[in-house]
């Protein structure tokens, strides 16, 4: 590390490993499996359900991607996947709940979805999950955003530190968020999983408190690794302290 870097750079304080059991709900993972880019086999779904039962997790709300292009996932795709999950955990005496909704990508689809009245997969209290195209900001925010409103979801924006066309804000979420829109922080921004800037806008994002749910985005074993290893970090703890929606969803 260079002059400047020790200079403009403090150590991050590390505290008592965090009981994740605090977070009681996951609401953004991908454990169904063969259906995205998530769980492979069954196999890897109840591993993945074992350690989020280890971390303290009481439930599960699992989220495959919907994206016309890549994963064409229907409710009768994810709900069947759910019920050959809740089988075999049955079967294996896990104690964890799981429920399933879906990650809806902001295309034409969604928004044919929305202008023909089709039913989207919710969780909670009438909650929908979205996310944007990482590479370009979209078009026609607004219009999508009025259509989940006015149709009465609660809609909730994956994982915003990932932009990386917000980076270096968090005015857009607020200014989102006094108008209904939810945001989402995945655990694993914090500790640089994802790059530095997507670290830095996730500690924005947790010093403004403009954050409604923190998920895992679990998409393999590695990522609730990566999190139990990183229970003692100082932002973690801080995201803790936030009133988050999460426990609301038991």
């Amino acid at each position: 590390m260079g002059f400047l870097d020790r200079l403009f750079h403090k150590k991050e304080e590390l505290l008592h490993a965090l009981d994740l059991s605090i977070f009681k709900v996951d609401m953004h993972s991908h454990l169904i499996p063969g259906i995205d880019d998530g769980a492979k086999t069954m196999d890897h779904t109840i591993a993945m359900l074992a350690k989020f039962e280890s971390l303290g997790y009481q439930k599960v709300i699992t989220t495959p991607h919907i994206m016309s292009d890549y994963y064409r996932n229907t409710p009768e795709i994810i709900l069947g996947g759910l019920a050959d999950v809740r089988n075999e955990i049955s079967k294996l005496n896990l104690n964890i709940q799981i429920e399933a909704a879906a990650e809806y990508y902001f295309d034409d689809a969604l928004m044919q979805k929305l202008m023909n009245k089709e039913p989207l997969l919710t969780f909670g209290d009438n909650y929908v999950l979205f996310e944007f195209s990482f590479h370009s900001k979209p078009d026609q925010i607004e219009k999508l955003f009025f259509e989940l409103l006015t149709q009465g979801y609660k809609p909730v924006l994956a994982h915003f530190e990932r932009y990386a066309y917000f980076h270096g804000s968090v005015e857009l979420a607020k200014e989102w968020r006094e108008k209904g829109i939810l945001i989402q922080l995945n655990f694993n921004s914090i500790f640089g999983h994802y790059g530095p800037e997507v670290k830095r806008q996730a500690e924005r994002l947790i010093d403004s408190g403009e954050i409604d749910f923190a998920a895992t985005d679990c998409h393999r074993i590695d990522h609730l690794l990566i999190l139990e290893g990183n229970a003692t970090k100082s932002y973690l703890h801080k995201l803790s302290r936030l009133n988050l929606k999460n426990n609301q969803l038991i």
